[in-house]
């Protein structure tokens, strides 16, 4: 063993990027809610993007490090501390063999990704080993964790080892060592209460009333406690149809907005269905999807519209910045 789970918090779960390909048999995508904090996670212990790390939601679990460990804690921010003791987040970190890692108040966001040096040592599932909690595939024998669970560890990389013996060695008299380097939260910065999500219109978006068609990037709704990782239930004030409309469902994408005959939208997320039949009057850039999985139940969101060619530019400026941040970390792993 190398992890042994003593308190599971309130949803812990493997995650990787997801599970595509198979949506056409009626599989989900599933897969990590922020993976945007996933990748760079990965990234800082010298793990290959799309390796599985825990999805860690408000209340975080407490673990026994069991062997000495390479990770790093990136998405919101859950109090991490070992041994009572505060540790950084967005860089590497080394733990010491007896540690135990705890997470406490949530202080920013909703979603902590924990991603440790080789990556977690279990099966693939349809090409992934993300959990797909309703029909118990993937991840932790299909499910949350639970206390007294014991995750096994792949072996680490070269390069990633090196940097745990520079680590370790810095530690003093500390359970932990962090890098002096790090990597900022570029997309979890907030200045008002209000989440701006920016959205292009969706397919059925010209069946809606013309008061709708305003309100729709006017209002501001509050995410409901009825949200969880298939979508995010939004209340304010009902969307309404200029007239009935009669639909054959179709395939939906993650960041869909649709909207049931209550009039309250859904932003449909990681678990989503792989199909829909609600009309659907907008659909959230890809770069925004962690921005909205970092807000809380009883959090604000506004719909900003945006057109297609900048939804298209924003996706590419994040991916460049993420193939800099990987050139980045490669350079610094290298020189330890």
């Amino acid at each position: 063993m190398s992890i042994k789970v003593l308190h599971p918090g309130l949803l812990t779960s493997i995650q990787d990027i997801g599970r595509y390909g198979y949506q056409k048999h009626g599989v989900i995508v599933s897969g990590a809610m922020d993976a945007y904090s996933l990748r760079i996670a990965n990234l800082l212990v010298g793990n290959e993007e799309n390796t599985a790390v825990l999805e860690i939601t408000l209340l975080g679990p407490r673990l026994q490090i069991e062997e000495d460990l390479l990770i790093a804690i990136t998405g919101g921010d859950l109090s991490p501390t070992v041994d009572d003791v505060a540790i950084p987040m967005w860089r590497p970190v080394y733990l010491k063999q007896g540690s135990v890692l705890k997470f406490g108040a949530c202080k920013s966001g909703c979603r902590t990704y924990l991603a440790v040096g080789g990556g977690y040592q279990l099966p693939d599932v349809m090409n992934s080993k993300s959990t797909y909690l309703r029909a118990g595939i993937g991840g932790f024998h299909g499910r949350a964790l639970k206390k007294d669970d014991c995750l096994m560890l792949a072996p680490l990389h070269e390069r990633s080892a090196r940097l745990m013996a520079q680590l370790a060695a810095n530690k003093a008299n500390q359970s932990f060592s962090a890098s002096s380097w790090f990597f900022g939260r570029h997309h979890l910065t907030q200045q008002s209460a209000i989440h701006v999500i920016r959205v292009t219109r969706g397919i059925q978006y010209d069946c809606f009333s013309n008061e709708t068609k305003q309100e729709v990037f006017n209002q501001i709704y509050h995410v409901t406690p009825q949200s969880d990782r298939m979508g995010y239930r939004l209340a304010g004030k009902p969307l309404m149809l200029a007239k009935p409309l009669e639909m054959i469902s179709e395939a939906v994408a993650l960041g869909t907005v649709q909207v049931p005959p209550d009039g309250n939208p859904i932003i449909l997320l990681a678990d989503r269905q792989t199909v829909g039949g609600y009309p659907k009057i907008a659909q959230v850039a890809l770069v925004d999807i962690p921005k909205v999985a970092q807000v809380k139940p009883g959090g604000q969101i506004q719909f900003c519209e945006i057109s297609g060619y900048e939804a298209e530019e924003l996706y590419m400026a994040r991916e460049k910045l993420i193939d800099h941040v990987k050139t980045a970390i490669d350079l610094k792993l290298i020189e330890g």
